[in-house]
């Protein structure tokens, strides 16, 4: 899968990635392979992506929106540290 990490001023990160947890308004999800497409609000909390060795990297987001279609998955946080 391929994602894209971007806020308003600068794109965070871009890369292949095995999955990706994020904080959702109902709760934290995870993104596998193959994922139905989605599009969902964000909450502040921690953004975790395991890359394709199993090593994972993790952001810090105030907020935002994810979309995932087609093992392409777009993250619009607010902010991120």
């Amino acid at each position: 899968m391929r994602i894209e990490i971007v806020t308003p001023d600068k794109k965070i990160f871009e890369g292949d990635i095995k999955s990706v947890r994020v904080p959702g308004r109902k709760g934290s999800f995870q993104v596998l392979k193959d994922h139905a497409p989605i599009v969902s609000t964000l909450e502040r909390g921690s953004v975790i992506m395991v890359n394709q060795d199993g090593i994972e990297t993790g952001y810090e987001i105030s907020g935002g929106v994810i979309e995932v279609k087609a093992n392409k998955i777009i993250l619009l946080a607010d902010s991120v540290s």
